[in-house]
């Protein structure tokens, strides 16, 4: 039997994204684009890094980064939370992807 979805609205960067979800995971998919909103925020405003792809990269790197240091430090997530958190970086790519060409 499949999971049913819901589609939530995130913004990040003063931008709306819709993203379809498993209806189990819209907390956690909120909780995930208001974390990425803040640290794209704090990049943004350092002045140093320019255009959205950018700071995008920039706070992944930051927050793979983060996650790899807890993971050593023994805090790591559970399997299944890696998991989770891949398929939602993955499902915010595909929504800055799209955005990109709507922009173009």
């Amino acid at each position: 039997m499949t999971e049913a979805t819901t589609k939530v609205n995130i913004k990040i960067l003063e931008k709306e994204y819709q993203i379809s979800c498993p209806a189990a995971e819209r907390g956690a998919l909120l909780d995930s684009a208001e974390l990425l909103n803040t640290k794209m925020r704090e990049i943004r405003d350092t002045g140093k890094v320019i255009g959205l792809d950018r700071i995008a990269v920039m706070a992944a790197l930051n927050m793979a980064n983060d996650l790899l240091r807890s993971h050593s430090r023994g805090e790591g997530l559970e399997g299944d939370a890696k998991v989770r958190l891949q398929a939602m970086r993955e499902r915010v790519e595909g929504a800055l992807k799209g955005s990109r060409r709507l922009e173009a």
